[in-house]
């Protein structure tokens, strides 16, 4: 895995919690704006579409530099629009990413796989 490679990965991997934390805090703003004054809505709103909007631009980077299936990379993008899926993006793209390291060190070291 090349550099570039590694950072696209990580910039998914990074924004991926945030987003889906923004997610769960807008649907809880929504609620309580149904039943209560408080209204954080339009503010909760506008951080979770910028984190939304990083993470899908993030998304499309690291599917075209990982050369992921479709299966894969929607796999992924389905994970976004989840409540709670930013969570579990998270956990499998440092699965991946320390994979990855380790197969590079693997090529590097000469060992090749049975």
């Amino acid at each position: 895995m090349d550099i570039k490679t590694a950072s696209a990965l990580r910039r998914l991997r990074l924004v991926s919690a945030p987003e889906a934390i923004s997610f769960l805090l807008l649907l809880v703003c929504s609620v309580l704006k149904r039943t209560t004054d408080f209204n954080a809505v339009p503010v909760m709103g506008m951080i979770h579409g910028v984190l939304f909007i990083l993470y899908v631009l993030f998304w499309a980077d690291a599917w075209n530099r990982t050369k992921w299936s479709l299966k894969t990379a929607a796999l992924y993008f389905i994970l976004s629009v989840l409540p709670a899926g930013g969570f579990v993006a998270e956990r499998k793209l440092k699965r991946e990413a320390e994979n990855a390291v380790i197969a590079s060190r693997a090529r590097q070291e000469g060992i090749v796989n049975a």
